[in-house]
């Protein structure tokens, strides 16, 4: 969780220094409570404001913060494919449902590079879906920090989008994609859900509650 927060924190802190489209400013608060608060109000969002680019610099900024999350025995085994153009983006929401990629002005799609997760001749699949999920969680808070708003659309283990993203991107086969994260400025209201459930948690045994 630590994690979550400094990347989070990081990206704050970075926006303060970047040249690129700064969003509203928020109230004063110290870097702990908004790295926690980053997490609490981030939502799905799949509307977005088409009249406002997002610069290179800031989708530097959240590779940048994707690129530094967690991962099994420092293997990174992701790889992202930025989807810039208006053709591009179409094409892939044929095959992803839902996902808001027809009418996001940019989207990432975080993937799995198969051959950095290989010894010698043996195949160790290891941890890739979790280094590449917790790169696609850091992905969706520094965008969240950065004033943006995104959706993670799955794309892993549903084999008929793995196989159309492959097909419409040219992917490598050594490359699987797990997800799909449109995003840009929010147009609308956007509340994040308040998804804390006590019953959820159990204390030292599953039949345990505090």
């Amino acid at each position: 969780m630590k994690k979550f927060f400094f990347i989070a924190a990081a990206a704050l802190a970075l926006a303060g220094c970047s040249k690129t489209e700064t969003p509203a400013k928020q109230d004063s608060c110290s870097t702990e409570n908004c790295a926690y608060q980053s997490i609490l109000t981030r939502t799905s969002v799949r509307q977005w404001d088409m009249d406002r680019t997002v610069s290179a610099d800031t989708v530097d900024m959240i590779l940048r913060a994707a690129m530094s999350a967690p991962t099994a025995m420092n293997k990174q085994p992701w790889a992202f494919v930025v989807l810039t153009e208006r053709a591009v983006l179409d094409s892939v929401a044929t095959c992803l449902p839902w996902s808001g990629l027809n009418n996001a002005p940019i989207a990432i799609i975080t993937c799995a590079d198969m051959s950095k997760v290989c010894d010698g001749e043996t195949v160790d699949r290891g941890f890739w879906i979790q280094d590449v999920s917790a790169a696609t969680e850091n992905l969706l808070l520094a965008a969240h920090a950065l004033g943006l708003g995104a959706v993670w659309t799955g794309v892993y283990p549903d084999m008929e989008r793995v196989n159309g993203v492959r097909e419409r991107l040219s992917l490598p086969e050594n490359i699987i994609p797990l997800a799909a994260v449109p995003f840009g400025y929010p147009a609308g209201d956007n509340q994040p859900k308040d998804k804390y459930t006590p019953a959820n948690i159990h204390y030292n045994g599953w039949n345990t509650v505090q």
